[in-house]
């Protein structure tokens, strides 16, 4: 008859080899299971039973990953050198590659991230970073979404959040923001100008069709002048006169 702690410690064993088989994995978890190494199936969510020596499991989280991308040295295409960081969202989407396929699929993506990144925004110019984020973002995007299928892991955006540039830099493109600024003023004024002188000699030549609208731009010039307060004295000469003594 078996003695009493010898019943003690089987029942002791028993209920710690029920404890270690019975798993809860919640909604958003999946526990990849291997059986001797190899293997076996996608277990999960709920209650599952993990039975010990021969099987192992693995626990996957499938909600979206939110993750840094340090900040990196850029160098574009027309040799300005900025500083770069961004962010991406991703989830997984096949717990079985995501374990089986990379060793590491955090840091994986994460590195893959920093060389795609520095990749795509080298073979552009510095006001395209600026300017057409929404296009690098959807580029780089692509490109981490294809090469992270493999893993079992799909890439849903990609944000680039700061471009830096040195004091250089900043003072140049204020430069040239200011003279872009003295261009266009230059423009609008000299185009201006052309209307006014277009438009001056469509008048030239109405005036000079009606003699009655010489007079009465001349009498319109009479009033303007006699409104200011100045000491000029205007004497009219009728243009009939004046037309009299040429002939």
């Amino acid at each position: 008859m078996l003695g009493f702690p010898f019943v003690g410690i089987i029942l002791f064993m028993v209920l710690a080899l029920l404890f270690v088989m019975f798993r809860v994995l919640r909604e958003y978890e999946r526990g990849v299971i291997f059986m001797l190494g190899r293997f076996y199936k996608i277990k999960g969510p709920g209650l599952i039973i993990v039975i010990p020596v021969l099987q192992q499991m693995v626990k996957v989280d499938l909600r979206t990953i939110v993750m840094d991308v340090p900040t990196q040295d850029v160098i574009s295409r027309d040799n300005v050198s900025v500083q770069v960081n961004a962010v991406i969202y991703f989830r997984v989407v096949d717990p079985e590659r995501a374990i089986v396929q990379v060793e590491n699929f955090l840091e994986a993506t994460s590195q893959l991230s920093q060389t795609t990144l520095r990749s795509v925004l080298g073979q552009h110019e510095l006001d395209d970073m600026l300017a057409e984020r929404e296009r690098l973002n959807a580029d780089i995007q692509n490109i981490l979404d294809k090469q992270t299928e493999a893993w079992g892991i799909k890439v849903a955006n990609v944000e680039i959040k700061h471009v830096d540039l040195n004091e250089t830099m900043v003072r140049a493109l204020a430069k040239q923001a200011e003279a872009e600024r003295e261009r266009r003023a230059k423009v609008i004024h000299a185009m201006g100008e052309a209307e006014a002188a277009e438009k001056l000699a469509e008048a030239a030549k109405v005036l000079s069709a009606q003699d009655q609208a010489i007079q009465l731009r001349y009498l319109q010039t009479l009033v303007e002048i006699a409104g200011d307060k100045s000491s000029t004295l205007v004497f009219p000469v009728p243009i009939d006169l004046l037309d009299k003594l040429r002939s």
